[in-house]
């Protein structure tokens, strides 16, 4: 574990730099079960990740040293087991606001939590929570972002988008890393003094077609729908045929277009 230089009042004061891993979250929990308690503000910070995953165990592909592949452990005990989706929404607006620092445009969010800008993916989140009775023991944040990777593989190539390829040219990680560490420290300050009105208000300026018509893929179907809100379950609320349908993670797909 190293001292670090970020600046920041937790997040990334413990550091862990490795050159490969299977996976940062991975790593993170086996360290939280195995060894003296962690600090909170833990991070893992991986070269190369080369099994990372995203929601519901699909698979994020990342170019070894080109872009981040990070976790952060924290521990929000402050937080009832009803409203973990809020650590859900403070991470992904920290996220969103640290890339667009960097950007000409804002970065949106597409519900859940993948981060995305004018329609193509920069990177997702996957939030792993350790439960206690009606709290959260301790919450493993895994964040994957496309930063300085030039080219996707061709399946790839119309969905994702990277920094590089926005501003052609590279960006120091570590530069990137303490901005989001220092919005993510800003955001679960927010959550700890029970900001939830604000946080969720926030989430719904930056969700990706909010209250837009867009077209989804549901059980196979094409169907247009528009988002109208999010329940504090993280349940999605979309309006289709005029009337209002909720959905659970990884139940609707969206449809890309350029």
């Amino acid at each position: 574990m190293q001292n670090n230089t970020f600046s920041t009042l937790f997040v990334g004061q413990n550091l862990i730099k490795l050159k490969e891993v299977d996976s940062t979250n991975n790593y993170l929990k086996n360290l939280a079960s195995n060894s003296e308690p962690l600090p909170e503000g833990t991070v893992i910070m991986a070269d190369n990740q080369f099994a990372g995953r995203g929601q519901q165990e699909s698979v994020w592909q990342t170019e070894a040293g080109k872009n981040i592949s990070t976790s952060i452990y924290l521990k929000p005990s402050f937080l009832a087991i009803k409203k973990q989706f809020y650590l859900n929404i403070a991470v992904s607006l920290a996220v969103a606001d640290a890339l667009s620092y960097f950007l000409p445009l804002a970065v949106a969010v597409k519900w859940p939590n993948d981060i995305y800008y004018n329609r193509k993916k920069l990177g997702g989140i996957l939030i792993e929570n350790s439960l206690t009775g009606t709290t959260i023991k301790s919450a493993v944040i895994g964040i994957g972002l496309n930063i300085n990777q030039q080219v996707f593989k061709s399946d790839l190539a119309e969905k994702a988008t990277s920094v590089f390829q926005i501003l052609h040219k590279e960006l120091d990680l570590e530069l990137v890393m303490e901005k989001i560490f220092v919005y993510i420290e800003k955001y679960y300050l927010n959550l700890k003094s029970e900001k939830y009105s604000i946080l969720h208000s926030n989430y719904l300026k930056k969700l990706l077609y909010f209250d837009l018509e867009a077209n989804y893929i549901h059980n196979g179907q094409v169907f247009e729908g528009k988002i109208k809100g999010v329940e504090e379950s993280g349940y999605l609320i979309m309006e289709v045929d005029n009337q209002i349908k909720n959905f659970n993670f990884k139940e609707i797909e969206y449809i890309h277009t350029n």
